[in-house]
Parts: structure tokens; sequence; C-alpha cells
């Protein structure tokens, strides 16, 4: 059996960039065609994908609420809780440029497979511990550690396979939208459920939960049926492979500015999530269910960002929307940093997740859509260094300057970082988009400028 889409050659790119079969358009109740939000889900592999990814999500933010608020009630340290996200996240950034050249010289539904049993065998080891009553903060260490090493093969694994699901890249800013929905609706659901679940019982059943869900995620990859690409060279070594992939992030101006953006706001930015349990439990002086409540609001935040770029016809654009977004996360972390309410800390929380998700969401499109297929996982792999990769030393930073400042100084601090990264960003523009604008013609996505036009330039 094949997937249900028609064949690439009978689908074209329209001067929108929006894939579309032959046929009548299909129109809404008030007249308008809204089928191209969920364009991408007509592939058989990404549903399998979507629906697995669905159940297992929500017990990954499950998790990540009940360990933070794990290390806060065990140590009281906020430096503790940025030495643990140090330890889970840093492999990330020396290993995932050798993780990229795995996952284009592998088949990377088999990575994948391989990541997320080693993940499912990660969460039900912190269950055991924790509800027999053994975990202590050397143990979280260690276990955080070998999640960070698994997350370093399976992130860019993740993000290269997005396109073998798809296969018509027409659909691929579609499906890099909707995986971005899923993960924010997760992110809404989890931390409201274990706020609850640590307020009725223990962490570990928290763990336990995410243990268990990752069956249905690896359920569905084993369901699939994927083409390999035999076009991955095994003559070059991994250090040439390597080489080539930085070679192309460091020249190729749009993907480095991009990259070096990131790499701010992961270090600068992303970390404030360190922080919630101190600020749920010292500046707003409430308990899990307050940090429940502050992560669900970032959540429903990113969640209406990431519906807003699946309503989306086109990559056109968001390469303005990631300063913006910039600007927007940043300013929403200095807001953030000024409040002592709760309402308000929610408010601000909606916009600081929004502004993060869009940035996110936009710059991995971006890279998608411009990277050649040969080059994919290993400029995945730089991506989540950049993203990742940095985060860790962010979280370290972010621990010792709310020990020194204060959590809430420390934000506004990072915050304004952030809008400065966004401010740089905007000023590159006119050159990432001199050198984006052939690739986009050749997909199709805009139409060329005649040739009369260019010799004689605008009247």
């Amino acid at each position: 059996m094949t997937d249900e889409t028609p064949h690439a050659s009978e689908i074209q790119l329209n001067a929108t960039g929006c894939s579309a079969a032959a046929g009548p358009e299909q129109t809404g109740r008030w007249g308008r065609d809204y089928s191209h939000a969920v364009r991408a889900l007509r592939h058989r592999n990404f549903r399998l994908f979507f629906g697995g990814q669905t159940v297992s999500l929500v017990g990954t933010w499950m998790t990540r609420v009940a360990t933070s608020w794990l290390v806060y009630r065990l140590t009281g340290s906020s430096l503790l809780l940025g030495t643990v996200s140090f330890v889970g996240q840093i492999p990330t950034f020396p290993l995932a440029p050798f993780a990229g050249v795995w996952v284009d010289r592998l088949d990377r539904r088999q990575v994948l497979i391989w990541t997320q049993t080693l993940a499912m065998l990660q969460s039900l080891m912190m269950a055991w511990l924790t509800l027999s009553k053994r975990i202590n903060i050397t143990e979280i260490l260690v276990l955080s550690a070998f999640q960070g090493l698994v997350n370093a093969f399976d992130m860019p694994g993740r993000q290269a396979f997005m396109v073998q699901m798809v296969e018509d890249r027409g659909d691929l800013q579609n499906a890099i939208a909707i995986n971005s929905s899923m993960v924010n609706a997760a992110r809404l659901i989890g931390p409201s459920l274990a706020g609850l679940v640590i307020a009725a019982s223990s962490e570990g059943w928290c763990f336990l939960i995410d243990g268990l869900s990752y069956i249905a995620v690896i359920i569905s990859l084993l369901m699939m049926r994927v083409h390999v690409t035999q076009v991955r060279s095994r003559a070059a070594s991994m250090f040439e492979q390597m080489r080539e992939g930085w070679s192309y992030v460091a020249r190729f101006a749009p993907v480095r500015t991009i990259l070096l953006l990131f790499a701010l706001l992961s270090l600068m930015g992303m970390p404030y999530m360190v922080l919630m349990p101190v600020f749920a439990g010292d500046v707003l002086h409430g308990g899990p269910h307050t940090l429940g409540f502050l992560m669900a609001a970032a959540g429903a935040g990113a969640l209406v960002s990431a519906l807003s770029l699946v309503l989306r016809r086109s990559v056109r654009g968001l390469t303005r929307m990631i300063a913006i977004a910039a600007i927007v996360f940043g300013g929403g972390l200095v807001a953030f940093g000024f409040s002592r309410w709760l309402w308000l800390s929610l408010v601000v929380l909606l916009f600081t997740g929004f502004g993060m998700m869009q940035g996110m969401t936009a710059s991995n499109t971006v890279i998608q859509t411009l990277v050649p297929e040969d080059k994919r996982g290993r400029v995945m792999s730089y991506y989540m260094a950049a993203f990742v990769g940095m985060a860790p030393f962010g979280s370290l930073l972010a621990g010792s300057m709310a020990n020194w400042i204060g959590a809430q100084r420390t934000v506004m601090v990072t915050g304004t970082c952030c809008i400065v990264g966004g401010l740089w960003f905007w000023s590159r523009l006119p050159g990432v988009r001199r050198e984006i604008r052939p690739i986009y013609e050749q997909l199709g996505i805009i139409a060329p400028i005649p040739e009369e036009v260019e010799e004689t330039g605008p009247n």
C-alpha cells in the first residue's frame, strides 16, 4: 500500500508556495478554503507520526515539570535547577555535529526507534527510583545526562526525518507548523496534568506516565512505510562530512544568521523555564499547581502561535517574523520579571510563549525549506546545537544569576538581550533575502523577476 497523496510529479508549487493537487477547491461554510491548513495530514506516515507523538509529548511535558519540581523540593536551590538542566542538555553541544553525520548516513526511522526506546527506559527508571523513594540529586543528574545523550541523536534525526514523512516539500512548512501545534497542545495539557498529579501523589507517577507514553510513538514508527534514500555518501570520512556541513552553514548567510540569533536566544532567553519553580514558589507564593498554571500559560501562547503558522499558505514573510518574534519574546521576559501577581504573570507568559514558538517554528521552516537533502541531517544538527546546545550554558548562567541578583532581575536582563538580538537580525534582513530569493524562485515559492526589470530597474 502506498501513501494516499498524489505522486510528487502531479503536485506543483503555485506562486504562493502552497502545494495543490489538481481538482476544484472546497470552500468552508464562510466561503474560505482552509484545507491547506491540514494538507500535511494527507500523508499516511505523517498521520501516524502525529498520532503517536500526540500521546508521547503529553508525557514528556509532564516529566519536565515533575523533574523541575522534584529538584526544587529536594534541594530548594535555583543553582541546582540550572545544573540539572545543564547536564541534561550539554551532550547536544559536542555530539550534535557527529549525530548529524550519522543521521545523513543511516535510516532515520531506525535511529528514532532506538532513541525513543532508550528515552522510555530512562523515564521508567526515574519512575521506579521516585516511587520507591530512593531518588536523590545525584541520580537525577546521571539520568538527565543520559537523556541528553539520547536527545543529541533524536532531535536532528526527528527534524531530518520530517521531509521523508511528507515527501512533497510543498507540504513541509505545513507539517512543521502542525508538529509545533502538537508540541504546544501537549505543552498546554502536560504541565497542568503534572501539577494535579504531583499535588495528589508524587512526581514518580508523572515519570511512569511518560515512560508508557513512548509506546505510542514507537508503534507509529514501526507502522510507517518509508522509502530510504540511497544518496548518502559513505565514501567520505565522518570528519570530512562534518567539515562540509560546517562550511555550508558558515558560508550561507540565511542559515548562519538564523543560527546566530537562536544561539543567543537559547543562551539568554530559553532558560527562563528553569527558574519557573522559583517564580511559582518564592515570587508568587504558590505550589505545584501554580507552576502548572505558569507552564500552561506559556504553552497556550505557543499553541496560538503554532496554529497561526498552520494557517499560512507559504513560507514568504517568515524571515521578518523571526525578528519580530525575538523582540516579542524578549519583551515578554522583561515584563514577567516585573510581575508579582499571578494573573499578570499568566497574561505576560501568553506573549512570551507566542514569541518563543513563532521564532522557533519560523526559523525551522525557513532552514528546512532552503537546505539540500544530502546535507539536511548535518545542518539540522547545527540548528539543534545552536538551539539546544547553548541552552545548558544558559541554564547554568540563569541559575547563577538568580542566586546573585534574584530570579526577577535575571529574566529582565536576559529578556533585554533577546530584544537586542531581534533588532540585530532585523538589520541583516536585506542581505538574507537577497540570498534566499534564487532558491525560493527555483522552488516556485515566488515568481522570478523578469529579465527586463533586472536590466533596467524600476522606473
